[in-house]
């Protein structure tokens, strides 16, 4: 991947511009500022890439702000070690925000193209705290459950009880909620088995979050 002092220095631009958007933890803004932001975008966008913004990845997805990414990831009270499980892997960047931060990510996408297009990224880039893996996001991944924390990347028409019962008790869960143009990040804390605490904060816009899989391959 190809790195220069310029994309050090717009990094350091960015967390500067996060800081002043209120995001004060520090390990997220120390990741932000390792992150290469512009390896998981099309080269078309490479001028562009540490800018607060979105951009298309395919698939009728996005890369999310960088400052929603650390909104969600200052949210997950992230510890060096805890066990990660992401719902929605997209570009890949929100990953490699929390394994930079120490975490082993556990990462599930439901687009094949996707899937495959991402999953070479994180590799090449050496993110062995970054596991990947193709499947519905609804399900989670029960085989490895429980997971400290969890955060959903799309926008949940409901909350799902699948998700729910993979979270240790103590652990939490960063979703944004509804349907629509808005939906509200929910913060959820378990309590105990059948216990659960919520925090409704502020407004943001995602994609919608889908149930199964798609099934389309990149061709090679």
């Amino acid at each position: 991947m190809e790195e220069s002092h310029r994309h050090y220095g717009l990094r350091r631009k960015l967390v500067n511009v996060l800081k002043t958007k209120g995001i004060s933890d520090p390990g997220v803004l120390e990741a932000i500022g390792k992150v290469p932001r512009h390896a998981f975008l099309d080269k078309a966008f490479i001028e562009t890439a540490y800018e607060d913004r979105a951009f298309p990845i395919g698939e009728g997805q996005t890369i999310s702000h960088p400052y929603t990414v650390a909104y969600q990831t200052q949210l997950l009270e992230i510890r060096k070690g805890d066990r990660v499980l992401e719902i929605g892997t997209g570009s890949g960047y929100q990953a490699a925000v929390l394994a930079e931060m120490g975490a082993q990510v556990y990462s599930i996408e439901r687009i094949k193209k996707l899937y495959d297009h991402t999953k070479p990224i994180l590799k090449s880039l050496n993110y062995k705290k970054i596991m990947c893996f193709y499947g519905d996001g609804f399900l989670g991944l029960p085989d490895l459950a429980p997971f400290d924390k969890i955060i959903i990347t799309a926008a949940a028409p409901e909350i799902p009880e699948d998700i729910l019962r993979q979270l240790k008790i103590g652990g939490i869960i960063i979703i944004p909620y509804g349907e629509g143009e808005k939906q509200l990040m929910l913060k959820i804390t378990r309590k105990g088995d059948f216990q659960f605490e919520q925090e409704t904060l502020d407004t943001f816009s995602f994609v919608p979050m889908l149930k199964g899989t798609k099934e389309k391959a990149i061709k090679k």
